[in-house]
């Protein structure tokens, strides 16, 4: 018996691109004898659909596209995630298709609304289990959160599946794979003699990144599992799992191509055995990073890229992510000095631009700081400089920036990271300007581990890039850490507070003083404004801002 997985990168609202993508992976399957193809949760609408499925039109097609791939592959069994309306409610459903016609549906019974996570708005959970017969061997189906809860995999259980079958669009976190494997694995371990075929979607939408990472295993017997795969992260692949010999598994792959960082490897949880662990996290996540920026910029139609080059760390790690998926002719960097902008910066900006082969342009802004300096000076008189003059810096940028991105048809790429954004340490309308801000939520200490794991081969970010002391360079000397503690400390009183909810109280227990925990604190309070305007990125932490935490701008609480 082959069984084909499908881990798919589709496009939120394109019925028919996923359609065809999804006959492509049928007719994969078929011509490798393959019994049964799997596809991911929501694979023909794409994941998350949001408030497309409050569209009737919507929800129509889907029921056609599902019908026309239903009739073009009679011979072949196909499981296929999509919305179906029912007694005018809606539910997150899977359908086999069989002999031309829809066989089974089960419906999702247990709607996640946490986090990232909001089906409570849009779906009616099931009430029954799935379970089809193939060959003999009694099959499961599952969807995502049921196999996580508590109730759907013990019901399946108790009517002596062989099988289990659970589609996925399940979100990426660093360091999450290892977690995630084991609390299932511990699960199934309970249950009796069962197969379980975990399939997971790929790629970026929006906000969230997908990374594949599906796996087959079954329960373990005196701490042994003499049956597992695991299909890699961030690899859009079709893999052909052959269970005809018993307690082993013959794989066959076809791969989509990608622009990995480094050859990837096709085994997750293998490549920690050939890499140390966190080096494994860290190049994983520049490879996802990279399908995060592809997958935006190839499905909003983007064509061209412009960025502000400072000489810092943040842009140059994200002028080498965009030069690992558009063109370098179509990539422009431009470095924006003025008279605080020391000569190191302009030489490691031209020499990380010159590495990657990028378009770049030198336009310093002193004469238009004057040109409001002018403007202001009656109003400003008497009066010292400022946060004012420096955000004025920042938005000349920002205002170059968009004239070049508007002119010749492109897009901004934002370079804050999520030490920045939580603090507010950044200019609204100025270096936040941006269609897409792939650093987002990866903490400033993690960008240093990335522009390292860059360099592993040869060096591409001038190495006096990541050796030199942080600054904006918007006044005299500036650095840092003279408005900020080190990021170092600064990124665990974040992850304590913000992912791990630690209040004031608590995060001084951990050691830090009290005036510097209510310093950070009340910064990550007052700039929630900031956040609330800045340009979409891929979630990588347990708690991104944005869909998973929602802060009020207005608010009185203080402690």
């Amino acid at each position: 018996m082959k069984i084909s997985l499908a881990e798919i990168n589709s496009k939120v609202g394109d019925l028919k691109y996923n359609a065809n993508l999804i006959k492509k992976h049928a007719d994969i399957a078929y011509r490798n004898g393959a019994e049964i193809l799997i596809t991911p949760e929501l694979s023909l609408c794409g994941y998350p659909p949001e408030d497309l499925l409050l569209e009737t039109e919507f929800i129509d097609r889907c029921q056609h596209y599902l019908l026309e791939i239903a009739k073009k592959f009679p011979k072949l069994k196909i499981i296929i995630g999509h919305p179906k309306r029912k007694n005018k409610l809606l539910y997150n459903s899977i359908s086999l298709l069989y002999r031309g016609k829809i066989n089974k549906v089960y419906d999702k019974q247990k709607l996640p609304n946490y986090g990232v996570f909001d089906e409570k708005r849009y779906f009616s959970p099931g009430n029954k289990p799935g379970v089809f017969k193939h060959k003999g061997k009694t099959f499961g189906l599952l969807i995502c959160e049921d196999i996580w809860e508590l109730g759907p995999l013990e019901e399946l259980n108790e009517l002596n599946v062989e099988y289990i079958i659970c589609v996925n669009a399940s979100p990426y976190e660093f360091n999450k794979t290892k977690n995630k494997f084991n609390i299932i694995q511990k699960r199934l371990d309970k249950l009796d003699d069962v197969t379980l075929i975990y399939l997971n979607c790929v790629g970026g939408q929006d906000e969230l990144l997908f990374d594949g990472n599906s796996f087959i295993t079954k329960p373990r017997k005196n701490n042994v599992n003499d049956l597992s795969f695991f299909s890699g992260q961030f690899i859009s692949q079709n893999i052909i799992a052959d269970f005809s010999k018993k307690n082993h598994i013959e794989i066959t792959r076809k791969y989509e191509k990608f622009p990995f960082h480094r050859k990837i490897l096709e085994d997750s949880i293998a490549q920690i055995e050939v890499l140390n662990e966190k080096e494994f996290l860290i190049y994983n996540l520049l490879n996802g990073l990279i399908l995060a920026m592809k997958d935006y910029i190839e499905k909003n139609s983007i064509k061209k890229l412009f960025l502000g080059l400072s000489g810092g760390i943040d842009s140059a790690v994200v002028l080498f992510i965009a030069s690992k998926v558009l063109s370098q002719e179509k990539i422009t960097a431009i470095m924006m000095p003025s008279e605080f902008t020391s000569n190191t910066s302009l030489k490691d900006a031209n020499k990380i631009a010159s590495n990657l082969r990028v378009n770049y342009k030198i336009i310093p802004i002193q004469k238009h700081i004057k040109v409001f300096e002018k403007t202001f000076k009656n109003d400003f008189e008497g009066l010292d400089k400022d946060i004012t003059e420096q955000n004025i810096q920042a938005r000349i940028r920002g205002m170059i920036l968009m004239a070049y991105a508007n002119k010749f048809k492109g897009m901004v790429l934002a370079t804050g990271n999520k030490s920045e954004m939580a603090v507010g340490y950044s200019t609204i309308y100025g270096d936040m300007v941006g269609g897409f801000s792939i650093l987002k939520d990866v903490p400033k200490t993690m960008v240093y581990k990335i522009a390292n794991e860059i360099n592993y081969k040869k060096i591409i970010i001038p190495q006096r890039i990541i050796d030199r002391a942080p600054s904006a360079e918007l006044k005299e000397n500036q650095i840092d850490e003279d408005s900020l503690p080190a990021y170092e400390i600064l990124d665990k009183i974040i992850d304590l507070h913000i992912e791990k909810n630690y209040s004031e109280k608590e995060l001084i227990k951990f050691g830090f003083s009290t005036k510097l925990v209510k310093k950070v604190v009340n910064l990550i309070k007052i700039n929630e404004f900031k956040r609330r305007q800045s340009a979409p990125g891929p979630k990588i932490t347990s708690k991104a801002f944005g869909k998973d935490r929602r802060y009020p701008i207005t608010n009185k609480f203080r402690l």
